[in-house]
């Protein structure tokens, strides 16, 4: 529907970028493995989580402590991945995993950005929602962080019309995965250029892109235009926030009148 204001990925991307996407896709995919019929069998805190990762050893060479951390925290959040399961608990689920994913790059690249702990903190808080059951209280509309700030106004207004419309019920793990990507692509781009966050835009792209169609899929026609217009209103209401200047300073979104 809108013009992509991406720039053409150059042939000679950096490593760091073909690594991050990497990174997002692989960790993805043993969810997506899982049996539906995974059970809750022992819940972990962060804390539980930090406390058995100094008693393992680690899964290959160079595999950190802090890595080993976030792995038992993925883990932990399987079951709350299942069909069983209500699609707004699988939607904070995979958000809390994309957190995770995210967190476990940084701190593969040994990066001295404030994202991963920030990524952590995310997750830390949602998984401890899941388990005491107070998943409820997490607002489904959430402001971007401070690192990030509102980049590709067409994906975020694509997003937020889909969670409006009960899109979660249809895509809970693609919406999920294309909010956490998108803010994550914001903040490549202010830390390192429209290069290191180029393909990361075009991923949230994909994800949406899944999103929509299951959604479509999912309705009659009349509800499918309605959506459309949705996209349209929030698309006038973001557009005018992102300025182009590529400064993280977060973005307060207010859902449309």
């Amino acid at each position: 529907m809108f013009t992509s204001v991406i720039k053409t990925i150059s042939r000679k991307q950096s490593i760091y970028t073909a690594l991050s996407a990497i990174v997002l896709l692989t960790t993805v995919s043993p969810v997506l493995a899982e049996n539906d019929t995974a059970q809750i069998t022992d819940k972990h805190s962060f804390t539980d989580c930090r406390n058995d990762a100094q008693d393992q050893k680690p899964s290959y060479r160079y595999q950190s402590n802090e890595q080993r951390v976030l792995n038992c925290m993925v883990d932990q959040l399987k079951p709350y991945q299942q069909a069983d399961k209500t699609a707004q608990q699988q939607y904070f689920a995979y958000q809390a995993q994309g957190w995770l994913n995210y967190a476990i790059h940084q701190d593969s690249m040994n990066s001295k950005s404030s994202a991963g702990s920030i990524a952590t903190e995310m997750a830390e808080s949602i998984l401890q929602a899941l388990e005491t059951d107070t998943i409820q209280n997490i607002a489904l509309h959430q402001d971007i962080p401070s690192n990030s700030a509102l980049m590709r106004p067409d994906l975020w207004a694509t997003l937020n019309a889909l969670k409006d419309s009960d899109g979660i019920a249809s895509a809970p793990r693609e919406i999920a995965f294309s909010e956490v990507t998108l803010i994550w692509a914001a903040t490549n781009q202010c830390e390192r250029g429209w290069r290191e966050s180029s393909m990361h835009f075009r991923m949230a792209d994909r994800w949406l892109e899944q999103a929509r169609e299951a959604y479509v899929n999912a309705h009659d026609s009349q509800t499918n235009v309605n959506l459309e217009q949705l996209i349209v209103r929030y698309y006038k209401q973001y557009a005018p926030l992102d300025t182009g200047d590529d400064v993280c300073q977060g973005q307060v979104l207010t859902p449309v009148p």
